[in-house]
């Protein structure tokens, strides 16, 4: 499948002084000319930056480790986890619609997402706050169905408890990431224990973090 960057772009690019020092760690863990591996690292610490990697992003990246601008863009298009175009500002839905999710209900949350976010997958909310696409599968199938955002899984999820994600996000609460069932991690439904569903840092929610 051909993908191309969008025709939008900003003027430029470039990582925050803690991302900057963490990309400065990261070519620490190749060989003497062998930076060119930490190419995929890289543009995902700027997706996670900006939400997206725009051409900016990858001309920085090139420059940062010595590679033709036309390598970098190689890998950010054929990796689908790369978004070659903006996302949503509070949230990008990505809604798996592998045959285990698709069997527990991931057809109800995709058009959840069609109704309350945009009729098109990839295309922002009329406020710019929200986006969606359908994914393949994530790797979350007794948990199903499940719902990415950012680096979060959001499992167990009925229309119900996916309309009152979507609420959470537009008011800027930060939802918990997990079983929307209280299940610990992947355990039978009907017997759920009763551990605490405390954050244990702010690393644990990336819609935090994703919004400075």
């Amino acid at each position: 499948m051909l993908r191309r960057l969008s025709k939008e772009q900003p003027e430029n690019f470039k990582f925050t002084k803690v991302n900057l020092n963490w990309a400065k760690a990261q070519l620490k863990k190749y060989p003497k000319g062998r930076q060119a591996s930490a190419v995929i690292p890289l543009l995902w610490r700027a997706q996670e930056q900006e939400g997206w990697v725009s051409k900016p992003a990858i001309e920085f990246v090139a420059n940062f480790l010595d590679m033709p601008e036309v390598r970098v863009l190689e890998v950010a298009t054929f990796y689908f986890m790369f978004h070659l175009a903006p996302v949503g500002s509070k949230a990008h839905f990505q809604v798996c619609g592998t045959t285990p999710c698709m069997l527990r209900g991931s057809e109800d949350l995709i058009n959840i997402c069609k109704s309350r976010v945009n009729e098109r997958q990839k295309s922002l909310s009329s406020d710019g706050f929200m986006s969606w696409e359908e994914v393949e599968c994530l790797g979350g199938c007794a948990n199903a169905p499940v719902v990415q955002i950012g680096s979060d899984y959001f499992e167990d999820l009925d229309k119900d408890s996916f309309e009152k994600l979507i609420n959470d996000i537009e008011k800027n609460n930060t939802p918990i990431p997990g079983s929307r069932k209280g299940r610990f991690s992947s355990e039978p439904a009907d017997m759920t224990k009763k551990y605490s569903r405390k954050k244990l840092s702010f690393e644990n929610a990336s819609i935090e973090r994703f919004r400075g």
